[in-house]
């Protein structure tokens, strides 16, 4: 009887729709980029003279719903390509789907862009989400010759790099590993090589990058702190092309081009190819032996694939792949190493007849970590598994509706030691399940004029979202509710809020109290753990509520504030338990954790001149039953200054500049001689040779250097035709050669620094 119920009320609800759609139109399609086909992003879509309008998606797709019938004029506003008006003609219960073809620009924006633009921000809440472009990478100083995501995340106000040395994030007080990250929907464990310099990701093959610093909505889950979600391109469907690139750290190779061209009313077949191989470890003896004769230890290889099949009107499916892998050994003695592998398949579907949009991916991959040191017998961590999801989006009118079902499964495998060597052995299967729903709501401010809707503005966004996520291995059934909100005071002041609980099952080998900890392996949750007092723990997720609040401002046309407020509340955090002693000791403590903090961006690009402050304040703690501690990555101020002057058309001049406080650090109160009683009741105290004991102050009471460099770059583009450029760029690292402090020995009573100063001269050749 229910279940009879329940297919009444949906084919109800359909009908519904069906009823109101017939006495409307719907117009939708794709922006492409006329040179290349590929999608033109976040653009702004709207019918002159009315309040229909959207926003292409990350697949260039836009779709304006529930238009009366009539003729109407289609424009299409973008800062980077000119803009385009087109004549529609709307006929009732039809759906009109059309590519649109945009040329780049040479031109100054014109007031209707400027205004078309910001409908964007006036209707998305956009709170604690930076959507970065390569051009974005580009403006920053191209360390070695070439732009990199990982150097650009660095300088996002909430976003924390430990060191040039070692490349982990932490953002808004959340560990690297309650980070999701994806690549073309995919889950990738570890996108940054050892140097801090580098992310695994080439710059020439992004499309887009979403970074969720906090509060992000239901569509993502399985992180309790932030996102990065990483879109690549599908390879030019024109023509062959693509870059060379050479430097002193690394060179690389990127290809693309249409297997089957694309031809007007036809589909087409396209990919995209990137490979990349350091040697900075061989170079660095030659070029930069002041710093060590036996070179700098580091060496990496970065390979990508990507096939993608597009039908005549726009659905489409990819075929991707990566090998990524990594080799350090920043003490004497011990050699770290990793490597991941995966592949996976993306489509994206355009029913006809229908206003819905279908979307998902599946996807396999595999990361192997291990380090081998001296002192510590060898250490080893493994993940793999796949994750798939099928979503479903619905556009009407302004508002969006958006849900889908997900499915992860891993398996993951740890050896290990504990500082007292008790080997630790784990391996675990997981299995998870999840759906959600998403919903945008617009609400206009009444017109009051009469049969003038273009009047109105939207006045009120409401997002609110649920998450269902069951994990099996748990048998813990976990409800997330989101929720978003922005209110337009009026069309250059937006003031927004959103929040919303998260959860999730992986947790890292590493603690948030090591200072210098390369080695991250993963394993799922354990089935049993305990809390400081020793009671058991039923549920054993990590948790964590977030609250972030805001206020955008635009002062200009091509100046923008934002000013975000945040507290994200960590409920219950697993980690390794670093003071196991005995074997009948927990492996794991249960701590809880509090990040507060505000967030400062300012941007002002106009013509030549590109120019981004960011100021964060932050303070993180942790707790564990009466302690309380601030973990290694708690910097307090951070500030980051970025300029970009391009002279000419063939001159770009870039620096930036970044200053922070020192991170805790536990101070040494003093030596002792540990005898360990190896001779049991019979040693000799007053004859036996002990070990060289550390005695500590307070845990992380002390705080370390303020760190501040100055990086800077010129690049002088050399136009050989239409296609064809080759650039030189010539960069310094730490101009004035701060020696910031990365790691002191105690024992020795010796401090290794940060990088130097390191001058480079790269070349790259596009075709």
């Amino acid at each position: 009887m229910n279940k009879s119920i329940l297919i009444l009320i949906v084919l109800t609800h359909f009908q519904i729709l069906n009823l109101s759609f017939a006495q409307t139109a719907e117009i939708r399609g794709f922006l492409l980029d006329k040179e290349s086909e590929e999608p033109i992003i976040y653009t702004t879509v709207y019918l002159r003279g009315t309040n229909y309008g959207t926003s292409s998606d990350v697949n260039g797709y836009f779709s304006i719903t529930k238009v009366p019938p009539g003729n109407y004029t289609l424009m299409v506003s973008s800062i980077r390509y000119d803009s385009l008006s087109m004549p529609v003609s709307l006929k009732a219960g039809r759906i009109l789907t059309k590519k649109y073809f945009l040329k780049e620009a040479i031109k100054e924006l014109e007031t209707v862009e400027v205004k078309g633009i910001r409908i964007n921000k006036q209707e998305n809440v956009n709170i604690s989400i930076t959507t970065i472009s390569p051009r974005e990478i580009r403006i920053m100083p191209s360390i070695g010759g070439e732009p990199d995501l990982a150097q650009y995340l660095q300088i996002l106000p909430g976003v924390i790099s430990t060191g040039d040395q070692a490349g982990q994030l932490y953002i808004r007080g959340g560990a690297p590993v309650q980070n999701l990250i994806l690549l073309d929907g995919m889950v990738i464990y570890n996108p940054f090589h050892s140097i801090g310099l580098f992310s695994v990701f080439d710059t020439d093959i992004l499309r887009s990058v979403d970074v969720y610093t906090g509060g992000f909505n239901s569509q993502y889950g399985g992180r309790i702190s932030a996102v990065i979600d990483i879109v690549t391109n599908d390879g030019n469907k024109k023509r062959l092309s693509g870059k060379i690139a050479a430097g002193p750290f690394t060179s690389k190779i990127m290809l693309e081009g249409p297997i089957v061209k694309a031809e007007t009313g036809k589909g087409s077949i396209s990919y995209i190819l990137s490979g990349r191989s350091s040697y900075l470890d061989k170079s660095s003896k030659v070029f930069y032996s002041y710093i060590d004769k036996d070179g700098l230890p580091y060496s990496f290889n970065d390979l990508y694939g990507k096939i993608t099949l597009t039908g005549p009107v726009g659905s489409k499916v990819s075929f991707y792949g990566f090998r990524f892998d990594d080799k350090a050994s920043l003490i004497p003695g011990s050699v770290f190493k990793w490597n991941s592998f995966g592949i996976g398949s993306r489509f994206l579907l355009l029913p006809a007849g229908s206003s819905v949009l279908i979307s998902g991916i599946f996807a396999y991959s595999n990361y192997k970590i291990g380090i081998t040191e001296a002192t510590i017998s060898p250490r080893n961590s493994e993940v793999n598994g796949f994750n798939g999801s099928l979503n479903f989006t619905y556009f009407i009118k302004k508002h969006e509706l958006k849900y889908g079902i997900e499915v992860l499964g891993n398996k993951t495998q740890f050896v290990g030691f504990s500082p007292v060597g008790i080997k630790q052995e784990l391996l675990k299967f997981n299995t998870e399940l999840a759906g959600y729903f998403k919903s945008r709501i617009v609400i206009h401010q009444p017109s009051s004029i009469k049969h003038q809707p273009s009047s109105s503005r939207p006045i009120l966004i409401i997002e609110p979202g649920l998450r269902l996520h069951y994990y099996a291995s748990l048998n813990n059934l976990f409800p997330e509710p989101r929720l978003g909100l922005k209110y337009n005071l009026n069309n250059r002041v937006r003031l927004k809020v959103a929040g919303g609980l998260y959860a999730q099952n992986l947790i890292a080998t590493r603690s948030d109290r090591d200072v210098v900890n390369l080695f991250v392996g993963f394993i799922s949750s354990p089935e049993i753990i305990y809390d400081y007092k020793g009671d058991r723990i039923d549920n054993k997720l990590q948790k964590a509520r977030h609250l972030i609040g805001g206020v955008e401002i635009d002062l200009r046309s091509n100046i923008e504030v934002n000013i975000e407020p945040y507290v994200k509340d960590f409920i219950q955090l697993v980690n390794i338990n670093r003071d196991r002693i005995e074997r009948d000791d927990p492996e794991y403590i249960v701590e809880t954790g509090l990040a507060k903090g505000i967030d400062l961006l300012v941007k002002y690009d106009y013509k030549k001149l590109y120019f981004q402050t960011g100021y964060s304040f932050a303070s993180v703690e942790r707790k564990f039953g009466s302690e309380t501690y601030y973990p290694n990555f708690d910097r307090r101020h951070n500030l980051n200054i970025i300029a970009s002057y391009t002279g000419g058309t063939s001159w770009v001049f870039a620096a930036r500049w970044n200053l922070g406080s020192g991170f805790p650090f536990t101070q040494t109160a003093g030596f002792y001689q540990d005898i360990t009683f190896q001779g049991g009741i019979d040693t000799d105290i007053t004859t036996a040779n002990g070990q060289l004991g550390i005695l500590y102050a307070e845990y992380n009471k002390g705080r370390l250097p303020w760190y501040h460099r100055l990086d800077l770059s010129v690049k002088k583009t050399f136009q050989f035709s239409k296609y064809s450029a080759l650039e030189i760029n010539a960069s310094v690292i730490n101009v004035y050669n701060r020696a910031n402090l990365f790691y002191f020995d105690r024992v020795n009573y010796t401090r290794v620094n940060q990088l130097p100063i390191l001058p480079s001269v790269g070349v790259n050749l596009r075709f």
